[in-house]
């Protein structure tokens, strides 16, 4: 067997599922920011904090206001540069808790005795914000500073939760958006490594390819060069090209193809949700390992991470 050979068809099968992963990633971003799905996930734990009720007020404090990203109003509003400010997607724990104070009404406040605490509290909207002022009153804190501190640590973890349902919401809609890239190519792991390690031409083509990307550092590429790279491949390896059983074969022969078919294209989407950073580190380490040091290329997760 040869060692280059093998060298060569990993390549091919690590820059397939760059591609992909890349093309993933590119559509999650697309969908994520029209959706604003990080915005949302952040706006159900402002909610947990000052309710339903208050929601509104706290969002609109000017120190939040500055937040909020500006991206275009539709996908059509690229022609027109027509912007809008969207939902706000991150809140640095230090100007939430200020932004939360002003809400109270203890930001002006440097001393308040246990009564008039009491009745700022008492003032807000039922929440879990409130009852954990509520909690820590009654654990003897009425010190304003004491209660920034403790507020600073729960809002803190509050943030972290947000970031982290962001993210598994994400992670799911990236392997459903990778099986959907999968299908749609008919990228087959199982016959694409085969038909590379019998295909000069196309190991070839491929460890090209692979080299210009990693020369490229990883630069962002546009969807429509993504797709050219992968289409002079699956002109070769696409659904065009399934090998299926000779007419006239038998019951097993077909089960076997079917369910080889289901893990080729099992293996793909699992490789492909992987991110396309992950494959391009790789892709570096095999094809230039002097220079194998950090990455680039973005990921399949797209805004999963953040």
């Amino acid at each position: 067997m040869s060692i280059p050979q093998v060298l060569e068809v990993a390549i091919g099968l690590i820059f397939v599922y760059y591609v992909l992963g890349s093309i993933v990633s590119m559509i999650t971003q697309w969908i994520n920011e029209a959706l604003e799905t990080r915005g949302k996930a952040l706006e159900r734990y402002l909610v947990k904090i000052v309710g339903d009720a208050k929601i509104e007020d706290l969002v609109k404090l000017p120190q939040l206001q500055a937040l909020r990203p500006i991206r275009y109003k539709s996908f059509l509003s690229v022609f027109g540069a027509a912007t809008e400010p969207k939902k706000i997607e991150k809140i640095p724990v230090a100007t939430l808790v200020d932004a939360y104070f002003d809400l109270v009404g203890l930001t002006s406040n440097k001393e308040v005795n246990l009564h008039q605490l009491a009745e700022l509290v008492d003032n807000l909207p039922d929440s879990e914000g409130k009852q954990a002022f509520i909690q820590w009153i009654q654990q003897g804190v009425t010190s304003v500073e004491d209660l920034r501190k403790r507020t600073t640590a729960y809002f803190s973890g509050m943030m972290e939760q947000a970031a982290a349902t962001f993210r598994a919401n994400a992670r799911s809609f990236v392997i459903i958006l990778s099986a959907a890239v999968t299908i749609l190519f008919g990228t087959d792991s199982i016959q694409l490594a085969k038909t590379l390690w019998s295909n000069a031409e196309l190991r070839t083509l491929a460890a090209a390819k692979a080299e210009m990307v990693v020369a490229q550092e990883g630069a962002d590429a546009s969807i429509d060069d993504l797709i050219k790279d992968l289409g002079d491949l699956t002109i070769k390896i696409g659904w065009w090209q399934t090998e299926r059983p000779a007419d006239g074969a038998d019951v097993m022969t077909w089960v076997t193809f079917v369910l080889l078919k289901a893990l080729g294209l099992g293996i793909t989407t699992a490789a492909v949700s992987q991110g396309s950073s992950f494959w391009y580190d790789l892709l570096k380490k095999i094809v230039s390992p002097t220079k194998a040091v950090g990455g680039g290329g973005g990921s399949a997760d797209g805004e999963a991470k953040g």
